[in-house]
């Protein structure tokens, strides 16, 4: 019977995205307004942080990228940008909402078959105090604290924001997979996206129960290009040539909110 792989979460995130036409930033200080609201959620005082992406090639001009530990926050956030004159004359094209997310496919994988081996069953009392156990320890590793607990990085200008889900088509239903073998797809996956280790920093955010799709990829990179190389290698890995569905892709790069304001 297929079982779900246990998951470790971190920060929430959301991603907005408008199109802001010329008579938006008309007004006596409304681009001013704007960029200060802007700095503010940048660097807010209960942590996580935000970014303006302006878009290029995209039907937005702009994306607002926020990290933060609560939901709530998230949620001040995002009025704290509807409150905006400038926003509230720009159009939503797009949000997505999601927070970080760590997979735990090989120790549930591992677990589970011990829990067969031993005639107990997933779930049970030893399955759960071993998962807890093991869970602590990779929540406390500085690499999967790095995805949990996402830092912009700060040279790396370049972003590039896409939603995706796994199918469930007939033949092709990631969902009825074995564990075993949806673990062994992520980490032949996850060894694809260590080629680009110092060239792109990933950051995987679970959208289940809270949008239509199901994850949200956010790239950084010093060169866009490299967005291409990178997803293009991951397309030839089984898990996505057989199994993901992608959605619309959003590239731009981080500017200064009061860079951003005063070009509009």
């Amino acid at each position: 019977m297929p079982h779900a792989p246990a998951t470790l979460e971190g920060w929430y995130a959301s991603h907005q995205i408008f199109s802001v036409p010329p008579s938006a930033a008309e007004g006596d200080g409304v681009r001013e307004s704007a960029a200060r609201a802007l700095r503010d959620l940048a660097c807010p005082t209960e942590g996580g942080w935000s970014a303006v992406v302006p878009l290029v090639g995209s039907r937005g001009d702009v994306m607002l990228v926020h990290f933060r530990p609560t939901l709530d926050e998230i949620g001040a956030a995002e009025r704290r940008v509807r409150r905006e004159p400038l926003f509230q004359g720009s159009r939503a094209v797009y949000s997505f909402l999601s927070v970080t997310e760590a997979g735990l496919y090989h120790i549930t994988a591992k677990l589970a078959k011990e829990a067969e081996a031993r005639g107990g069953s997933v779930g049970d009392a030893e399955f759960t105090a071993r998962l807890e156990e093991l869970a602590a320890t990779e929540r406390a590793s500085p690499h999967v604290q790095r995805r949990l607990v996402p830092q912009q990085p700060a040279d790396m200008p370049w972003v590039c924001f896409y939603p995706m889900s796994k199918r469930r088509q007939t033949g092709q239903n990631w969902y009825t997979l074995s564990l075993d073998e949806r673990s062994r797809l992520m980490y032949d996956h996850g060894l694809t996206g260590r080629r680009y280790a110092g060239k792109v920093v990933q950051v995987i955010t679970g959208a289940i129960g809270f949008d239509a799709w199901e994850w949200g990829v956010t790239l950084f990179a010093r060169d866009p290009l490299e967005f291409k190389k990178l997803v293009t290698d991951m397309r030839f890995d089984e898990v996505s040539a057989k199994y993901a569905d992608f959605g619309d892709f959003y590239v731009g790069r981080v500017q200064e909110p009061e860079d951003w304001a005063e070009g509009l």
